[in-house]
């Protein structure tokens, strides 16, 4: 393959896949190509994608699109959980030269020299649908001031609403030792900070008797390191131990993001959730009586099937008692090969919409009240490469979002600060 061929990336869905991608990338740039960006015309364009709903694989077919129009000549890839789940959908997409799914995605520039060698690609036959079973583990690294690390894959639970388990499988991970020989590469680096990600982090070490607890306590050991933040975890997994550890560690940010998905049990039984809200409500608790000034987000599902009116009244009283800071709010779509998509008794689109928009409306109230109870607050802030209109922006410890003139010297650069006023949208202004 000659050296100046050109490629382009985009992806869809959550931060392990953009981990992923930006560990393939960095494959490509050491195997000799340039990489573009996916609004310019390239030999081959990837795209990272998602199946978590239908939104994410209609954006997924309008990049193919959009990349056809792009370069009509290119090859376009497309890899990922859409890919593992549905091969022969995507292949039948006109433009699109090969699947690949989640086991052999890491493989790309090996399938990349067949096509430039001429040989059949057939777009099906390039592993999709091989079940994942290993574990790679990757790392963002694209200029700015936070990597997110994938520490775990796949996922254990079976909740009735999900296909994560169909295109991402079991769950795994590495043994501790070898995570954090992956952690000192990323603090060999300028980021400082990492963002902890998987499918299912709390899981992570089961397979090795280790502990996702075990693992934290080691990464606040590795110098170079000097934020880590946690993503979603699992109430059932995010111990008493986890919390009072990130109370005691300066280098674990308070912030923490807990999928709720219903505040109705009844519900959550339905969803084949591992826990209740009266367990969610005690993880609060205890949050904020050792960190109370930390932010809190919650995922939520409207519209699941067979939440009535009374059931979903429910879940809206409970999420307005919730001392959480915001809300993740998710419109229930049908997966395919679902438990929940089978049900009859469907909540009719209008309805699921309607209920989005009135969690969104206590999401958007809890923020505010978060962002001013914080005011007077004195903290560290994380400040970003990025500059528009003449002004940089950061986030603190507790993941609030700040502001100020743009100075060179302060990227990537980590500052204390007092939080006194915000702008008219809620960013404080330093």
């Amino acid at each position: 393959m000659r050296n100046e061929k050109t490629i382009a990336f985009h992806t869809l869905g959550c931060k392990l896949n953009f981990s992923e991608t930006d560990t393939i990338s960095r494959d490509g740039v050491d195997k000799g190509y340039k990489v573009v960006p996916f609004t310019a015309p390239a030999d081959i364009y990837v795209i990272n994608s998602c199946t978590v709903t239908k939104n994410a694989e209609k954006r997924c077919k309008a990049l193919i699109r959009q990349a056809i129009k792009t370069n009509p000549a290119s090859h376009i890839a497309v890899i990922g959980c859409f890919s593992q789940i549905k091969p022969d959908e995507i292949a039948n997409l006109p433009g699109v030269s090969m699947v690949i799914g989640n086991a052999d995605k890491f493989n790309l520039f090996e399938h990349l020299k067949g096509l430039a060698d001429g040989k059949p690609s057939h777009p099906a036959s390039q592993s999709a649908g091989k079940k994942p079973e290993s574990f790679m583990p990757s790392f963002s690294m694209d200029g700015r001031t936070r990597s997110f690390f994938k520490i775990q894959d796949g996922c254990d639970y079976m909740c009735a609403y999900c296909t994560i388990p169909m295109a991402r499988g079991r769950s795994r991970s590495q043994p501790i030792a070898s995570t954090l020989e992956t952690a000192r590469q990323i603090a060999g680096t300028n980021m400082k900070e990492i963002v902890l990600t998987g499918v299912n982090i709390g899981d992570f070490g089961k397979a090795h008797n280790e502990s996702f607890f075990d693992l934290l306590r080691e990464l606040a050991l590795i110098d170079g390191l000097e934020r880590i933040r946690i993503s979603s975890v699992e109430p059932d997994l995010l111990h008493n131990d986890i919390i009072r550890l990130v109370a005691n560690e300066p280098k674990l940010m308070p912030h923490f993001h807990i999928p709720l998905q219903s505040g109705s049990d009844k519900v959550l039984n339905a969803m084949g959730r591992r826990y209740d809200t009266g367990l969610f409500s005690r993880r609060i608790e205890t949050i904020r009586k050792h960190i109370p000034h930390a932010c809190i987000a919650a995922d939520l599902i409207v519209g699941f099937p067979g939440e009535s009116e009374s059931l979903f009244m429910d879940s809206y009283n409970f999420i307005t008692d919730a001392d959480i800071s915001y809300l993740h709010v998710f419109t229930y779509s049908e997966r395919e090969n679902t438990a929940a998509e089978r049900r009859t008794d469907q909540v009719p689109q209008a309805e699921r919409k309607r209920r989005s928009k009135l969690m969104q409306a206590i999401s958007a109230n809890k923020k505010q009240r978060f962002i001013q109870k914080n005011k007077g607050l004195t903290t560290k802030v994380l400040w970003e490469k990025e500059q528009h209109n003449g002004l940089m922006y950061g986030f603190t410890e507790n993941y609030l979002k700040v502001k100020t003139p743009f100075q060179a010297n302060l990227v990537n650069q980590i500052m204390t600060v007092k939080l006194n006023n915000t702008d008219l949208s809620g960013v404080y202004i330093i």
